[in-house]
């Protein structure tokens, strides 16, 4: 999977809360300062290539969806996170979280607790 600029995610974060969009309505959504029409235009275009968005084109609109889910990204990057700075591993992601006060140990435990759910609920 091809990386995402952060002004290529930020097409994605609207495009994922608005299931498929019309390029106007693309703009309306984007955070302030929204960029111009024709920089998002560029953006569409480049995720298309990218095999991030499909485009359907009607009369002369095109309307965009995204073809990779959020979740479905947030899983591989948060993989290729831990594989770049963390040799590979959660627990590292985990501990530096912890060093750096970035999670508490309540939070922790109710993270261990949902985690040994799954795995009960899995078997």
């Amino acid at each position: 999977m091809k990386a995402l600029t952060k002004a290529e995610e930020q097409i994605m974060q609207v495009l994922w809360k608005l299931e498929q969009a019309f390029l106007r309505e693309i703009v309306d959504e984007m955070p302030v300062p929204k960029p111009h029409q024709n920089t998002v235009a560029t953006l569409l275009k480049i995720l298309v290539e990218k095999e991030f968005v499909s485009v359907e084109v009607l009369g002369r609109q095109h309307r965009y969806s995204p073809l990779i889910s959020k979740e479905d990204y947030s899983g591989k990057s948060i993989k290729q996170l831990a594989k770049n700075y963390f040799e590979g591993s959660f627990s590292n992601v985990v501990s530096y979280l912890v060093k750096e006060n970035n999670i508490s140990v309540d939070e922790l435990e109710l993270l261990l607790k949902q985690i040994k759910k799954q795995q009960n609920q899995s078997k």
